[in-house]
């Protein structure tokens, strides 16, 4: 199995993300590749997906991921079911969290039992 092969699924991702100014290349058994997502949260998807395929010291991948907007962790936009807390749960593993989601958001919310579908929000770093 070729390098490049072993990690088809980052490549995978990095176009599902849509991974801007993307580059992969094979060097000597090493896969390179680099590009620039879009948050914080992108670019921790595709390290984790790189560490889940090569694992935790993967020796035969070199990447160089940058982030166009460090300001917010991710940008999320709701869908119908969804909740604050249960967003909270998704990206910091910790429904409480929904509270700092709701102070981030407060131009957007005004009451944090009240989200509605298509609503885009902010996930703050934290």
């Amino acid at each position: 199995m070729s390098v490049k092969a072993k990690y088809q699924g980052v490549l995978s991702l990095g176009e599902q993300l849509g991974i801007k100014n993307g580059d992969v290349s094979e060097e000597g058994g090493i896969l390179k590749i680099k590009g620039e997502a879009n948050t914080p949260y992108e670019k921790n998807l595709l390290w984790d997906k790189i560490k889940e395929l090569g694992g935790e010291n993967a020796s035969d991948i070199k990447a160089n991921i940058s982030v166009t907007d460090s300001s917010v962790y991710h940008r999320h936009t709701v869908k119908g079911g969804e909740s604050l807390s249960k967003i909270a749960k998704h990206y910091y593993g910790d429904a409480m969290k929904y509270k700092e989601i709701f102070a981030a958001n407060t131009g957007v919310l005004k009451n944090p039992d009240v989200i509605h579908p298509d609503q885009e929000l902010v996930i703050p770093n934290l």
